[in-house]
């Protein structure tokens, strides 16, 4: 079996497991239960949490590594992570992290991605009121901003997906000649890295006149459901598919899949997002034209120690420019010239990073009203 149908496969066991698991009230917060209800020393040790979507996904498993590795550095297990596992909810992003804050009485380091734009305010709302500190990655509105919280709010960091993704674009368009049709799998629609990757294609196409854009549909990041959609695409467009764009790699895999059911992978350049080890691999065997890499590892490690600093005291937010409370992550673009390298350096290994050095990779300050 391949990757791709393997995840694919894991991906409807584990959804299930989630169904019955939420059905019992277990749903993705069993770990926090062992803090029981006693207050621990702010200063000293607070607890760690890291809220995200899916450890299946390679993505999320590549920034909750990060995290690990950051509880490691300072002489803890990282067992001592907890994990709250929203799966893609709103609703239990913010109820799970309000159930930390109660068992803890506030003493709470977390990391979270909100999951989509709106989401982030109640979300840091919650973390206020109870004193906890939080650092949120990739989704909020513009009109929301840390240095309105207090130090509670220590951070938000977001990728510049524009550039990045008008760029991979670019290269897919110049793959296919200069011509052709092309349909696309996003993300989900409130998500700003959805948003801003779509909007990087269409500034691409802007300078292929002969490129027709078939159709671009919301995958949700998901492998099955982009595997299902791009099978629609062959169905519905056939031989007028030149080239696919993913917003992300796990839709890319999906993508593949369809393709080689038809005996067409490698032979129509598909674009993704995100820089993932098996990204890379389908890189290395012609099925795959480009990634972006983001650097989840960095990120989530950085993420979990700057919102532990916050809470431990060894670093003031509200005293710092505001370039260091919204910023830009790093990315990079991959392709076969530099895969073999690049697999060796971010996935058979990892950089040693220093948790300590918050602002080095970044990219500036998060700009607005760019589209």
């Amino acid at each position: 079996m391949s990757y791709v149908k393997d995840f694919i496969e894991k991906e409807k066991i584990r959804r299930r497991e989630f169904l019955i698991s939420s059905a019992l009230g277990l749903g993705g917060f069993a770990a926090a239960a062992a803090l029981g209800t006693t207050r621990l020393t702010a200063a000293e040790n607070p607890a760690m949490a890291w809220s995200y979507r899916d450890r299946t996904n390679p993505y999320w498993n590549s920034i909750v590594s990060g995290a690990e590795a950051f509880v490691e550095s300072i002489g803890k297990p990282k067992s001592d992570l907890i994990h709250l596992i929203h799966d893609g909810s709103n609703e239990k992003c913010v109820a799970d992290i309000k159930a930390l804050l109660s068992k803890t009485n506030g003493n709470a380091a977390i990391a979270c991605d909100p999951n989509d734009s709106p989401n982030c305010r109640p979300t840091v709302e919650s973390v206020k009121a109870a004193n906890g500190y939080v650092f949120t990655i990739w989704n909020k509105t513009d009109d929301l901003h840390p240095w309105d919280f207090g130090d509670n709010w220590v951070g938000h960091m977001s990728w510049s997906d524009l550039e990045p993704s008008t760029q991979t674009a670019t290269m897919l368009f110049e793959a296919m000649g200069g011509k052709g049709g092309v349909v696309g799998l996003g993300g989900i629609a409130a998500n700003i890295p959805a948003v801003e990757r779509k909007q990087g294609m269409m500034e691409a196409a802007k300078k292929f006149p002969d490129i027709k854009i078939l159709d671009y549909q919301a995958a949700d990041w998901d492998t099955t459901k982009a595997n299902e959609i791009m099978a629609s695409y062959l169905t519905t467009y056939g031989d007028e598919i030149k080239g696919v764009f993913c917003a992300n790699d796990t839709m890319a895999y999906g993508a593949i899949e369809a393709l080689r059911a038809e005996g067409l992978a490698g032979k129509i350049p598909v674009c993704a997002y995100d820089g993932g080890e098996q990204a890379i691999e389908y890189i290395l065997k012609d099925e795959l034209l480009v990634t972006c890499y983001t650097d989840p590892y960095w990120g989530g490690g950085i993420a979990l120690s700057l919102a532990h600093a916050a809470a431990t005291g060894k670093y003031k937010p509200s005293a710092e420019p505001k370039e260091h409370r919204e910023f830009y992550g790093p990315t990079l673009l991959v392709t076969k010239k530099d895969a073999e390298a690049f697999l060796a350096k971010h996935h058979k290994s990892h950089p040693d990073y220093d948790w300590n050095d918050y602002f080095g990779p970044t990219n500036g300050q998060i700009e607005y009203n760019r589209y």
